[in-house]
């Protein structure tokens, strides 16, 4: 014991001591400052707005200040295809150079959904599904059926569309949609100034016939006759293919 107590009070030990906490200070500092280097401590950079611009330009931008990106892609109907519309991190974060800018942008190519069975349905019923399914009614088509504004067929490009085929979201269809009138009903055409003959001409043209035929004052000339009332009258609206209209007549006015 007594010769450790001896050695600690020699040179030797003192310069050995000294050496060592030399090293361990050079080694702290080393690390230090190195780590410092290496993480590139309290050096940052401001992100660049990127937001809102075309992806060229976007990565153009974030090359230039030694920034690197990832891109992710959604679609959008409407939308500039190209278009960045999200960032992360944000614009005006402190970030290290080197450091990935997540960007998304929109596509060009709209992605393929199957479509929706809509036949039976109301044209209030397709229209919510179709919305929920991101498509667009082009145009509704009405053809006689007693089913009326109910979904008969449905059109694509002109053709025929069935229920489970893909196209794409933000296509545009056309619904062909029932009247409620059904195919044998026509309607009332209006007879009023029309004389006898000519009131027959216009009911077999559209597949009615004239029914009761009644006079109004004294009639001395039948051929200057024309027709001043009719049951049912234009304001019926339809009427069933082979319906016969019953007509009053009386004189013609003179010019």
């Amino acid at each position: 014991m007594s010769k450790l107590l001896l050695y600690l009070r020699t040179d030797t030990f003192r310069k050995n001591l000294i050496g060592a906490l030399i090293a361990f200070a050079l080694l702290f500092l080393g690390i230090f400052f190195g780590l410092k280097w290496y993480t590139k401590h309290g050096v940052s950079i401001e992100v660049p707005q990127v937001k809102g611009r075309h992806i060229d330009d976007a990565m153009k931008t974030l090359e230039k200040a030694d920034l690197e990106y990832s891109i992710d892609y959604v679609y959008q109907m409407d939308a500039q295809p190209g278009l960045v519309i999200e960032q992360d991190p944000d614009p005006k974060s402190q970030v290290k150079t080197g450091r990935t800018i997540y960007l998304t942008i929109i596509t060009e190519t709209p992605p393929e959904v199957a479509f929706p069975n809509i036949i039976e349905k109301t044209f209030i019923e397709a229209s919510a599904i179709l919305k929920n399914q991101s498509l667009k009614i082009a145009d509704t088509v009405y053809i006689a059926d007693i089913a009326r504004d109910v979904v008969l067929d449905v059109k694509f490009g002109g053709q025929p569309l069935k229920a489970g085929r893909l196209i794409p979201k933000g296509s545009q269809i056309t619904l062909v949609l029932g009247n409620g009138r059904g195919a044998d009903d026509v309607e009332v055409p209006n007879l009023i100034g029309l004389s006898l003959s000519e009131a027959r001409f216009a009911l077999s043209g559209v597949g009615l016939s004239l029914g009761d035929i009644a006079y109004s004052g004294t009639i001395t000339d039948s051929l200057s006759t024309t027709i001043i009332s009719q049951q049912p009258d234009s304001t019926a609206g339809f009427i069933s293919l082979g319906s016969a209209i019953n007509v009053t007549l009386s004189h013609s006015l003179p010019n």
